[in-house]
């Protein structure tokens, strides 16, 4: 359980810092900050933060790195390695968001054993 944990809040480290780099401290701290949702041991909250790492995977990452990519294209530059390493993110942060399904599991079988 608890490397479930520790996944879900790397994969919002790693999207706070994203934020940081264009200066958006205040949206950084807020991600950086969501995986404390996980100590609500409520299942709505751990379905927020999952819905929230879906979301950053496509709009954050899939954008992100789309754009990386055409402009190193653009720029007659190689690009594959810069694409491998955007999709390993997005996949990363889709592992974060299935690792939010364990917790949930984990939490509903322990309420019903107890």
């Amino acid at each position: 359980m608890w490397w479930r944990i520790l996944i879900i809040s790397l994969a919002f480290i790693l999207i706070g810092a994203h934020f940081l780099r264009f200066g958006y401290t205040i949206t950084c701290a807020v991600f950086a900050l969501a995986p404390l949702l996980l100590f609500i041991r409520h299942k709505i909250a751990t379905r927020l933060l999952q819905i929230a790492l879906l979301v950053c995977a496509v709009l954050v990452w899939g954008v992100s790195g789309f754009e990386y990519v055409q402009m190193r294209i653009g720029m007659e530059q190689p690009w594959l390695r810069l694409a491998l390493i955007m999709s390993g993110v997005v996949a990363f942060t889709l592992l974060a968001a299935a690792c939010c399904n364990g917790v949930i599991h984990n939490r509903l079988t322990a309420k019903s054993i107890n």
